[in-house]
């Protein structure tokens, strides 16, 4: 008869971010518990609520099954002596797997021959298993940030209370820091028995649920999703959707109960950030819309709970939200006594850091960053007033009474007050939009003056904060500047922008040295940002399933246009499907193992055989129409004009030494080779390029 076992790990509140990856850690462990030992089962879940996650395994079989196993030991010259008996190497080999000369085999690889052990290892029981792994399993799931408590060594998100292991009705004890292991659980908190014998794991949901615990995300989720839809549907209303808050909720109750709440008509006149950010950012509400997605007075919260009561849990929300609002009308209304532009001098009060100066010097290094952006890209004149504009405008909400209190409305409310001041409608965009993209997929700027700004803004960060030695290591990015590294990156693909990163990082640099007088290695920052970038860029390639070898072929080109490089990568992906391409790569593999041993492309033509002549004139006929190519980023067409110098690379190396004596003619050999892969190389480094 097939069992079923139960781990649950009964703690105290989880952070609701904590629960998902911990929840694929227990089921990927547990897999690979079950693969390793060779134990049959039908199906595992794993289940969470604030304070448990759950591992319930359904369908085991309980069988000390047998497995053959090969253990490959010492070769056979050195298992046995010149009389055929065995060595201590051999000796030592039976003697750790336990077996005898009969369970011994010969057999060959590559050559030569080894001698190899055929072990049976008998299988463990389901509780010996579960008694030996699970305390491992526990240990092994890492959180982002983890505590000690009571004197314990283990680690863990949050203090450990109590722990189920269960297999059908016994329990399965094993030793974790003295954690009491049994079959009793808790139920809810507040609603819930204390103490709840599990007396199969069969009745293990079920108990729960008697206990206002629902142990199933999904459920709780559904019912808070389709709860909630139903309170709105009689308002009239829909809910302003937003999946994490959605899954956010789901993680921090067990007994999802929605409850609709009021707020005065009166402040539907605020803009709707001001409103949604309390409800959503603070109380964890959601919204309530109409079929125009415009703001109705009412919110969702999601109690931990039944509905006993709910008409005081209503009032009692309805009075908190209320005063967040009341402060926001304040605020709102303070802060527009006077213009937008009027708030820049007071960051000059503001620290930005204490190396790199006030919010009001960042501001003025974003406003000449972004102008040379601008001059760059050669935008027009509007265009530029309006970053100029946006740049001097960019920070100044920050001081506002508002951001001051609702830190996420930063950008919003910029571009809210600078609207109210009269700015025209792309500089009060550009303001909001220099923090795009706040995160993976998000929105990006729309407008051209936006996307400077933004760029420029993450720019100085990063060029400022590398040259003070603040860089981000392993896990560690105080000042999340792989985000906004991501965030140009993106930026400049999704606008086509060819910017030189070099010159760029360039800009950035000299603006700290010429407004704030920093002091820096500047070679050796430069090389780091650049370091960084590329960095960033190759993993992003990756994400768009671009191959590995394509991003090394392009990168290795030194080209440091982001735009550039993708419609490269792009290009030679394509072009690697054409026929006869594994003689190609050949070629070109063999021009660049000698190239890079020469500085220099300069070649005598004196000095050359005929051979040798043949391959400098085809060169010399392609390069400038591949330099034209290149110019219309025509790039597979450059890569067939470069595929037309195979013959006469492969003729080069059947009757031409490279290497000889005589150093006047290995190294003009040498140049030409380099001469060759110098051209390839404005194109790509077809010799990094694997053929598949």
């Amino acid at each position: 008869m097939n069992k079923n076992y139960l781990l649950e790990i009964g703690v105290e509140e989880l952070p609701a971010r904590f629960v998902s990856n911990a929840m694929n850690q227990i089921k990927s462990y547990s897999l690979e518990i079950l693969k390793k030992e060779n134990i049959e089962y039908s199906n595992v879940e794993v289940y969470s609520t604030p304070r448990r996650l759950s591992l319930l395994i359904y369908g085991l079989v309980d069988k000390k099954a047998s497995k053959n196993e090969k253990v490959k030991g010492p070769s056979k010259k050195i298992s046995y002596d010149e009389n055929g008996n065995p060595s201590k190497a051999l000796l030592g080999f039976m003697r750790g797997q336990g077996i005898n000369e009969s369970s011994l085999s010969i057999e060959s690889i590559n050559g030569d021959e080894y001698v190899f052990a055929n072990v049976v290892k008998i299988g463990k029981s389901l509780e010996e298993v579960f008694s030996s792994s699970i305390p491992d399993l526990i240990k092994e799931i890492s959180f982002p940030k983890t505590m000690k408590w009571g004197g314990k060594n283990l680690r863990f998100a949050r203090p450990i209370r109590w722990i189920v292991s269960l297999l059908d009705d016994r329990v399965i004890p094993f030793e974790l820091e003295e954690i009491s292991v049994s079959n009793i659980t808790r139920g809810h908190r507040f609603l819930g028995k204390k103490n709840i014998e599990i007396d199969n794991v069969n009745n293990y949901i079920e108990l729960l649920r008697e206990n206002y615990v629902i142990l199933d995300q999904k459920e709780r989720k559904d019912i808070i999703k389709y709860g909630s839809e139903r309170l709105v549907r009689e308002k009239g209303g829909t809910i302003l959707q937003d999946e994490d808050l959605l899954d956010e909720i789901t993680n921090i109750v067990e007994y999802p109960t929605p409850i609709i709440g009021r707020i005065k008509e009166e402040y539907l006149s605020l803009p709707q950030d001001v409103i949604i950010t309390p409800m959503k950012e603070h109380q964890r509400y959601f919204p309530v819309v109409d079929d125009k997605n415009r703001l109705l007075p009412y919110f969702i919260t999601v109690r931990n709970g039944d509905d006993n009561y709910s008409d005081i849990v209503v009032k009692g929300n309805e009075k908190v939200l209320g005063a967040r609002l009341e402060d926001a009308k304040f605020f709102y209304k303070e802060d527009l006594k006077q213009p937008l532009e009027n708030y820049v001098e007071l960051l000059k009060n503001i620290t930005f850091q204490e190396k790199l100066g006030t919010l009001y010097e960042k501001t003025k290094r974003i406003q000449k960053l972004a102008m040379k952006i601008g001059n760059y890209l050669e935008v027009g004149e509007e265009t530029q007033k309006n970053v100029d504009r946006a740049s001097y405008l960019s920070k100044a909400d920050l001081v506002t009474k508002m951001v001051s209190e609702f830190t996420e409305l930063q950008g919003k409310m910029g571009m809210e007050y600078a609207s109210k001041s009269g700015e025209n409608e792309i500089v009060s965009l550009a303001i909001f939009e220099q923090y795009l993209p706040r995160y993976s997929g998000d929105q990006l700027p729309t407008t051209t003056s936006g996307s400077i700004l933004s760029i420029a803004d993450k720019m100085d960060s990063i060029a400022g904060l590398f040259a003070i030695g603040i860089q981000p290591t392993g896990s560690q990015d105080p000042f999340a500047l792989r985000r906004s590294a991501l965030g140009i990156i993106n930026i400049i693909l999704d606008k086509k922008l060819n910017l030189s990163l070099g010159e760029f990082v360039d800009f950035a640099l000299y603006i700290y040295v010429d407004e704030n007088g920093l002091a820096f290695d500047y070679n050796k920052v430069k090389s780091e940002i650049m370091e960084f970038f590329i960095g960033r860029v190759k993993n992003m390639f990756l994400d768009m399933n671009i191959r590995y070898d394509i991003i090394d072929a392009v990168i290795n080109t030194k080209i440091d246009d982001i735009y550039d490089l993708r419609i490269r990568a792009d290009k030679l992906n394509n072009w690697l499907n054409k026929d006869g391409l594994q003689d190609i790569l050949t070629a070109f593999n063999r021009v660049s193992t000698l190239a890079v041993k020469s500085n220099s492309n300069e070649v005598k033509r004196d000095l050359l055989t005929e051979d040798e002549i043949e391959l400098y004139d085809s060169s010399n006929n392609i390069e400038d129409k591949v330099l034209a190519l290149i110019d219309r980023k025509e790039y597979d067409k450059a890569l067939d004009l470069l595929t037309t110098l195979k013959d006469p690379i492969d003729n080069f190396f059947e009757k031409v030494m490279v290497m000889v004596e005589d150093e006047n003619i290995k190294r003009n050999r040498l140049g030409l080779l380099r001469k060759i892969y110098d051209i390839m190389l404005k194109v790509c480094d077809l010799s990094l390029v694997i053929n598949k």
